[in-house]
């Protein structure tokens, strides 16, 4: 009965905030140079109207499909598994291989479509596509000098994987990046590149050196410190995506069917701007500690 009440109440609230957002807009026309404080019957006006639309909108979703709100969050660390042929496969692999799909089916359409014709002097989606591959040259020769191109597209391409992983959440799936298994896996690739760059530039002897410097003394410490860089940054990847994951989970638990818009504002941040700032740091790392290694 209060979901029906809610909902009639909305339509004039709805009504009433755009006549009076009318009625304030045609105000401001006279005016020559409207103030702030002239400004402000527009701006409850339409505060007013997007609230009433917020109460009917979620309203309307309760009464036509009385979402069940007793149920809780329900949270595992370890992703679900599931049979595929008779194989119990974790469904982290499972995303991770749809995610590589998707950037395989992208890089074979662009290579199809705008490598192909290439042109001298860049437009469209060339020039993009130029701009990122020169932006991330760029500052892994920045950050890790010498190192050549090989890494320069392993950078791109775990850059890719992350981004793609953590666009998975949009649709409600857990994002591969959000396993501690995944997260290791990448870490791991970091600590291999760190000793494969450092023994290329200054032999094997010369790696367990540099681990010896300044004294013999620092060695035990250093090689434990080296060991741990894996650990760190898989526990810190992880972490924040895990984190982002369960907070946009309780948002839909918390908010029942009035999760309306508001979820999806906050996924703005936590499936978009925070896959991104992960994903710059976990490469600033990777580039950091294979410079200090090159050094």
């Amino acid at each position: 009965m209060l979901n029906i009440i809610l909902l009639a109440a909305s339509v004039p609230i709805i009504a009433g905030g755009y006549f009076w957002r009318r009625k304030a807009v045609r105000k401001l026309a006279l005016m020559e140079a409207p103030g702030k404080k002239d400004k402000r019957p527009k701006l409850f006006a339409t505060a007013t109207t997007v609230i009433g639309v917020y109460i009917f909108i979620t309203r309307l979703i309760t009464i036509i499909f009385n979402p069940d709100r007793s149920h809780g969050l329900e949270f595992s660390l370890w992703p679900e598994r599931v049979e595929v042929f008779g194989i119990s496969l974790s469904v982290t692999i499972i995303y991770t291989w749809f995610a590589m799909a998707l950037l395989i089916i992208a890089a074979l359409l662009v290579r199809l479509t705008v490598v192909k014709r290439f042109q001298e002097y860049p437009k469209g989606a060339q020039n993009v596509i130029e701009m990122i591959v020169e932006a991330v040259g760029k500052y892994t020769d920045a950050q890790a000098h010498g190192t050549g191109e090989f890494l320069c597209s392993y950078i791109l391409t775990i850059g890719a994987l992350m981004l793609m992983s953590a666009a998975l959440e949009l649709f409600r799936l857990r994002p591969p990046t959000a396993d501690i298994t995944m997260t290791f896996s990448l870490a791991f690739m970091t600590f291999v590149l760190i000793n494969v760059y450092g023994i290329k530039k200054k032999g094997a002897a010369g790696r367990v050196k540099s681990l010896a410097s300044p004294t013999p003394v620092v060695f035990i410490f250093r090689v434990i410190s080296e060991f741990a860089i894996p650990v760190s940054m898989a526990c810190r990847l992880f972490g924040n995506m895990l984190g982002g994951m369960i907070v946009i989970d309780l948002l839909y638990m918390a908010l029942g069917s009035n999760a309306v818009g508001i979820p999806s504002v906050a996924g703005l941040y936590f499936n978009v701007f925070h896959p991104l700032m992960q994903t710059f740091i976990f490469i600033t790392l990777t580039l950091t500690f294979i410079n200090e290694a090159i050094e």
